[in-house]
């Protein structure tokens, strides 16, 4: 399992802790394993990049909670993004799970993003239109090197199947379907880098420039930038 202890601590502590560390699956279909290669840190209600800024609402409550329960939102009607909840409970914090390096049941994880871009296909104009964009969808997942199956946040989750009834869960309990682990003595130690996080579009400094996002130098399943700045 992984501890609580060490989520409650301060989110940029807690997101350089969590890199390395094991995200798991286990279902009727087998055991999805991965380790986590990339995260962002979401500190507090003055981040203007955290859901956080708006105060509790029903979307962001989970965020105001005790620390290792996930935190699963949908960003753009398709993608569902996991998080872990940070710090003590009262304190709006999350660390955004963005990339991770499959280890066990890739196949799996394979088999669960073909699934994902089918049931994407399924919202096109015309049943043609659905059926060929399924095929050449398939054909680029099936494709895929095993590194990038779950490089990115949303590919994350449609590699782990998670989806927004999952919000809430606890991650640190190792009865779970979904749960965290900590690395193991054998696994390889990844050396990690500090930058600015993606995407947060007009987000003003000096939000913008915090070096909140922490990942493996070198690894091939990081999504973003590869290089410090």
């Amino acid at each position: 399992m992984y501890p609580r202890r060490l989520l409650a601590e301060d989110s940029v502590a807690a997101a350089r802790g969590l890199l390395g560390a094991r995200l798991v699956r286990s279902d009727a279909r087998g055991v999805r394993v991965g380790r986590i290669v990339e995260v962002e840190a979401y500190v507090g209600t003055d981040d203007r990049a955290s859901h956080a800024r708006f105060g509790p609402t029903k979307r962001n409550g989970v965020m105001f909670g005790p620390p290792g329960y996930a935190y699963v939102y949908l960003v753009y009607g398709m993608y569902h993004c996991l998080n872990v909840v940070t710090e003590p409970r009262g304190f709006a914090a999350a660390v955004l799970v963005r990339s991770i390096e499959p280890l066990e049941g890739g196949d799996l994880m394979r088999r669960a993003r073909e699934e994902w871009v089918v049931a994407r296909a399924g919202r096109r104009s015309s049943a043609v239109e659905s059926t060929a964009w399924a095929a050449a969808a398939r054909q680029r997942v099936a494709s895929l090197p095993l590194a990038r199956l779950a490089s990115g946040p949303g590919l994350v989750c449609a590699a782990f199947s998670v989806e927004r009834d999952e919000n809430g869960a606890d991650l640190c309990d190792p009865a779970a379907s979904l749960h965290l682990e900590q690395a193991r003595p054998g696994d390889s130690v990844l050396e990690p880098a500090f930058g600015p996080r993606v995407g947060l579009g007009a987000t003003p400094e000096p939000w913008l420039g915090k070096p909140w996002r922490v990942w493996a130098a070198g690894n091939p399943a990081v999504s973003g930038p590869r290089t410090r700045r």
